[in-house]
């Protein structure tokens, strides 16, 4: 694999397929995308091969490898997917498929931990080896990286962060259990919340009532966020619930993996210090050992929506680096 061709990222999910050329500093060279057919996964693979074909015809010469991000259970050495929630795939092996229909050597990848890998190698994280990533959006993802490498677990569905469990009597998650933090830290979590004290009448839920003209339904997390940096007393207590019981979900990560650095991505981060400060202030309440140790830092994601094609594009170029036994 030549150390100075690009490579391919392509995210997978449930509504879009977004694809990027990417350089080896991983600057973007060149970006692609389609609609999600809904029909079968036959359709999908041909619509993501269509979306490398593009790619590759847009790049100057030859183009090294594919890395395909998809939200789904994969087994990274095999190119396999076990599960995906938002599309129809169970046992998929969605790298040798894809590798036939392009002739391109495909590395698959859970969409969170390359994008965890993206903020790791040109990010927020790009200056340490041990950080984790959790990205909080519709649900809540994470990735992590320790002593320079990512960590995928035995079967390769490690880093499911969104599903440590904060309370096992909680609220049904989408992954079967109750309680897990993403039913309590996410943009789903914050647009739920929201919709339930607008229909509880309550005086203080008047500015978001306003905002949906009295249709709960209407209301999405960056109507609370807007109205939040507006000084609505009501929104900046919404975002302070869910920064605190992000934090309390960050201490029991870090009690397992002692990260030198968390990162916060996906559509909640965009709230900024109205979510980051009682993030902090909840992790050091629940910290391990707190007071008598060091403690990592929790910033804000650097990447934005590029981190999952960019982390998969490199995380193609460093697979198949190792498997041939050169550099990445």
């Amino acid at each position: 694999m030549s150390e100075h061709a690009p490579t391919i990222g392509i995210d997978i999910g449930g509504t879009k397929i977004a694809g990027a050329l990417v350089a080896p500093d991983g600057a973007v060279l060149a970006r692609a995308r389609v609609a999600t057919p809904a029909d079968s996964t036959e359709d999908i693979i041909t619509a993501t091969s269509g979306v490398i074909a593009e790619l590759v015809a847009a790049a100057d010469g030859p183009v090294s490898a594919v890395g395909l991000a998809c939200a789904a259970f994969v087994d990274g050495a095999r190119g396999h997917v076990w599960f995906a929630p938002n599309i129809a795939w169970r046992d998929v092996d969605l790298g040798e498929r894809v590798e036939r229909l392009v002739g391109l050597p495909v590395v698959v990848e859970n969409d969170a931990n390359a994008a965890a890998w993206g903020e790791h190698v040109f990010g927020a994280g790009r200056d340490v080896d041990d950080m984790v990533l959790l990205t909080l959006g519709t649900g809540g993802g994470g990735g992590c990286v320790s002593h320079g490498r990512l960590l995928t677990g035995a079967f390769g569905i490690g880093g499911e962060l969104g599903h440590v469990v904060l309370d096992p009597d909680g609220p049904r998650c989408g992954c079967g259990n109750r309680g897990c933090l993403e039913v309590y830290a996410s943009g789903s979590a914050l647009t739920r919340s929201a919709r339930e004290l607008v229909e509880s009448a309550s005086p203080i839920g008047e500015a978001l009532r306003r905002r949906c003209g009295g249709d709960a339904s209407q209301l999405k997390g960056t109507d609370v966020t807007e109205l939040a940096e507006g000084g609505d007393l009501a929104s900046v207590e919404l975002l302070e619930e869910v920064g605190t019981r992000l934090g309390h979900g960050i201490a029991t990560v870090c009690a397992v993996l002692d990260p030198r650095l968390v990162v916060i991505g996906g559509g909640l981060s965009a709230a900024g210090d109205l979510v980051l400060a009682p993030v902090r202030t909840a992790f050091a309440r629940h910290q391990i050992g707190r007071g008598h140790r060091p403690s990592p830092s929790i910033v804000l994601a650097e990447l934005g929506d590029d981190a999952g094609v960019v982390g998969a594009a490199h995380r193609a170029r460093t697979v198949l680096a190792e498997r041939t036994g050169g550099g990445a």
